[in-house]
């Protein structure tokens, strides 16, 4: 089989790809009862004989929870999509298969969510699958439910793996925001936490922490709302960026903080120079451009926290 990679699609490593890519995302709705959690995946696969990108957006509210697969055309853009709404009340929508087309091919999904376990968000954590299926290869394959998953759609796994671009997830909460990534395929998945002080005797504070262990700490977070810090995870370094000025200076319920966490190749470290704005931390660490390490690693974590009241 002959795999194509099209040369008009942009480079996965740009920050252009990043932000363009981003800005296609549904803007949450900031009113408490309405509030939409969201978390998308952009994974690139081989689909149809084309190299293309695949985005996996999960979304819930209190009365809606869904799931949708877009495939991305030879051109670039998200022609091809696939939504699955899966409503509490309806044990059968948990499990199904659709059909749609990509460029005139058939391209599957196969799902079981009956088992799924969920925390606070609208994707599931473990005991579950979602297949894709084409030309009779899983080109990509989510969840743990892994052998259940070929066993019903009977296909092959796909000769060319997917691997994971970015992820972004919209949270809501008072003070503390969390969410789970793992930065290698290799590595264990990391709890994140996200936690702000904005009242007391004390100047605003913000505290970053994985696993349990306090990595970055800024003090004075009025000055200091936006910056970049590079910490150490599992002796891979990881490039923390952060802006929450509209949590300091939009009104409450309007304003959201975006943190970004992305691997650092090691050897592209020693060449970084210190950044301008910097957060207070314990450790000694290094500040680096932001822009400079953006395409060190493919990978990236986008966490949007909204503050509700």
């Amino acid at each position: 089989m002959a795999f194509h990679f099209p040369l008009r699609t942009q480079s996965i490593g740009s920050s252009a790809y990043y932000a363009e890519r981003i800005k296609e995302e549904p803007h949450p709705q900031t009113n408490n009862k309405n509030a939409q959690t969201t978390v998308t995946l952009m994974y690139q696969t081989n689909i149809v004989g084309y190299c293309r990108n695949v985005k996996i957006l999960w979304c819930k509210n209190l009365m809606n929870h869904s799931l949708s697969i877009l495939v991305n055309s030879t051109q670039g853009n998200f022609q091809y999509s696939c939504k699955i709404d899966l409503k509490p009340w309806h044990f059968w929508s948990k499990k199904g298969y659709k059909s749609f087309e990509v460029e005139g091919s058939q391209v599957d999904v196969y799902w079981d969510l009956r088992s799924a376990k969920f925390t606070c968000g609208p994707e599931p954590v473990s005991d579950y699958y979602v297949a894709l299926v084409a030309d009779e290869e899983v080109v990509l394959l989510l969840g743990d439910y892994k052998k259940k998953a070929y066993k019903r759609t009977k296909a092959r796994p796909a000769l060319v793996q997917p691997f994971l671009i970015y992820k972004k997830e919209n949270v809501f909460a008072k003070k503390s925001f969390a969410t789970r990534a793992r930065f290698d395929e290799k590595s264990k998945e990391h709890e994140i936490v996200v936690e702000s002080s904005m009242t007391g005797i004390k100047e605003p504070e913000m505290w970053i922490s994985m696993d349990g262990v306090v990595l970055i700490h800024v003090k004075n977070l009025q000055w200091k709302f936006r910056g970049n810090q590079t910490v150490l995870v599992d002796k891979q370094p990881v490039q923390v960026m952060w802006d929450v000025h509209d949590w300091m200076f939009s009104s409450l319920g309007t304003g959201h903080g975006m943190f970004i966490f992305k691997p650092v190749a090691a050897d592209a470290e020693s060449d970084k120079e210190g950044s301008s704005q910097e957060g207070d931390s314990d450790a000694g660490s290094k500040y680096y451009s932001t822009l400079s390490a953006a395409t060190a690693s493919e990978f990236s974590l986008f966490l949007c926290a909204w503050k509700i009241e």
